[in-house]
């Protein structure tokens, strides 16, 4: 055990955490020439694409220092606030973490949030400067950054290049001298960490585990402590790049196991492997059910495409077990699914993943947070809405409450102002503001979830020129006025574009969301209006002007009374038409409502 190191690597998105991870893999030896590529541990397109890490991954490496072999496990965390969860998983499986700041960026809100959580853990942190070989990098001020928050000295600070190689040495002596092997009761019962879990379409799902005490052998039974399942360990082994068996892992290793599961529900990240005939006492702590913090409709372009979908769902779902689905209908779209998301990146990925792996082409709602409804009657019972469509009538409503985040902001002095008005028109109220640097300010605010859902974080980029990053934490429900606003088109409902408001905003937004829709809604042979309503109240209505077909073209010359007679004939065809038309709506409209400050 005196030889094993668990280490993490944190970083905020695009610091090069990936890169830096493969000059590790090259160091040590762990990849051949043959298997070498950027980005290794991504094996998604979607990641190398976008240049995120969306599923942790896990990797051994042995290295030989000063005469002995060690052992290194890496546990590669996601960047992104969405995962949070997992991140806070994989920090509790390790004992120090490898802190990479870039050098041209200096420090931003998720490498904090994720510090704070990695010394919440009583982790070792090596601070590491990346990207110092960029013409834009600014190593002196940036290591006064990290000095200043971590309270190191600044020969501490390890200055790194992922694209060049340089001080990888440094990186590796500074993992096996300054974080402590792992401590843990070889022969106490088994008791295992679940990390990340993968799905196999040949073996079931993978687990990933760390072991904290005891140790497991192939053939054992197993139990797990949150579902209370209990399985057989057919395989065990190691992570290298491919996996190898073995028939027994120890005390404080990383490694997998196949138990033939088939459904990635069954295994929860954060839960306790023990043995089934002597179990532990007690499960590790921080266990949680992953809550999904965002929910939209998502529809197949086709209703008949309707079964296609809810497969491609559930084999999505193999794979990601933190999406969650229930079927829905909708009176303008047809059958779909209600799904619930960790966040809006993880909704786009879904979405992104749909269409590229299943050949699925779907819409998708205007996305909303889940609020609880209290009626008169029961004050006590809580009614979960998902959908603004499950709203109880007004008159019977005692309150609904919303999700509250904690939003961290770190952007240059500049743009305190923009970053401030924007927070505040988002109905935030500010609680901190921190100087870093003289250049440099952390914000915090208190916000609904529900305001950052739509186009919070874009708008966020464009005032602040791409400086300002974003981070938050839920900090529970709070009472909100909240308002039902339905859109009619025709002077039917639409339920796919209704959406719960704040009262101060309804108005505002419904007079918004009839603009764009009267720009966006093909004309017809009628006039269609569109309307916003809060229950019976219209608060706003466009009119989309009737398209004139030229009946009287082919009559020249002639009497009046003939001209007079098709245009009769027309206007009673009109008659008849606006009480039956339909009115088709393109799948920009329902995306409208997230950019109507456009």
């Amino acid at each position: 055990m005196k030889n094993i190191r668990n280490f993490c690597i944190i970083a905020h998105i695009d610091h090069g955490k990936s890169t830096l991870a493969d000059r590790l893999l090259d160091a040590t030896g762990s990849v051949t020439a043959r298997e070498k590529q950027d980005q290794l541990l991504d094996n998604m397109d979607l990641e190398r694409e976008r240049g995120i890490t969306i599923k942790s991954h896990a990797i051994q490496m042995d290295y030989e220092y000063k005469g002995e072999k060690y052992i290194l496990n890496l546990i590669d965390t996601p960047g992104h606030v969405d995962f949070s969860y997992e991140v806070s998983r994989s920090i509790a499986a390790c004992e120090g973490a490898l802190l990479i700041v870039d050098a041209a960026q200096s420090i931003q809100a998720q490498t904090i949030s994720n510090l704070y959580l990695a010394l919440e853990h009583d982790l070792e942190i090596i601070p590491v400067l990346n990207k110092i070989d960029l013409p834009s990098a600014n190593p002196e001020e940036v290591t006064d950054d990290i000095v200043e928050m971590l309270g190191c000295k600044p020969e501490e600070v390890i200055h790194a290049s992922g694209k060049t190689g340089f001080g990888i040495e440094n990186i590796l002596s500074a993992i096996i001298e300054k974080i402590p092997p792992p401590k843990g009761d070889p022969d106490a019962p088994l008791q295992a960490l679940i990390f990340d879990s993968v799905y196999n379409s040949f073996r079931g799902v993978e687990t990933y585990f760390r072991i904290m005490n005891g140790e497991i052998r192939k053939g054992q039974k197993i139990k797990f402590m949150a579902t209370g399942n209990t399985y057989f360990a057919d395989e065990v082994g190691t992570l290298k790049l491919i996996q190898h068996p073995k028939e027994i892992v120890r005390t404080g290793d990383v490694g997998y196991i196949i138990t033939g599961i088939k459904d990635a529900r069954e295994v929860k990240v954060g839960d306790t492997i023990t043995l089934a005939e002597r179990p532990c006492e007690k499960s590790i702590e921080g266990f949680e059910n992953v809550k999904p913090m965002v929910f939209a409709g998502i529809y197949p372009v086709d209703t008949e495409d309707y079964e296609d979908l809810r497969s491609a769902m559930e084999k999505l779902q193999l794979n990601d077990a933190s999406l969650v689905f229930l079927p829905e209908s909708s009176a303008a779209l047809g059958f779909g699914f209600r799904c619930g998301f960790l966040g809006m990146l993880h909704m786009e990925i879904v979405q992104e993943r749909l269409e590229r792996e299943f050949d699925m082409s779907v819409i998708t709602t205007v996305p909303n947070v889940s609020y609880h409804a209290f009626s008169k009657k029961h004050p006590e019972q809580i009614i979960v809405v998902n959908n603004p469509s499950d709203l109880p009538d007004p008159s019977s409503l005692d309150r609904v409450e919303e999700p509250y985040i904690k939003a961290t902001i770190i952007t240059k002095s500049d743009f305190v102002g923009n970053v401030m008005s924007l927070c505040i028109e988002k109905r935030g109220v500010i609680t901190n503001q921190t100087y870093l640097t003289p250049e440099r300010v952390e914000l915090t605010f208190d916000m609904p979830l529900s305001e950052i859902v739509f186009d919070f974080y874009d708008r966020l980029k464009t005032i602040s020129k791409g400086y300002a990053s974003f981070d938050y934490s839920p900090i529970g429900l709070r009472e909100s006025k909240l308002v039902k606003v339905d859109i009619l088109l025709n002077s039917q409902p639409v339920d796919a574009l209704s959406s719960l408001l704040h009262v101060d905003n309804a108005h505002n937004i419904g007079k918004k969301m009839c603009e764009k829709l009267r720009e966006l809604i093909p004309r017809q042979q009628f006039d269609i209006p569109i309307q916003a309503a809060i229950g019976a109240k219209i608060i706003s209505r466009e009119t989309i002007k009737a398209l004139r077909k030229d009946v009287t073209a082919k009559c020249y010359g002639g009497d009046i009374s003939r001209k007079r007679k098709l245009l009769e004939k027309q206007k009673k065809g009109k008659k008849r038409m606006r009480q039956v038309g339909n009115v088709e709506i393109p799948q920009e409209a329902f995306m409208a409502v997230l950019k109507l400050n456009d």
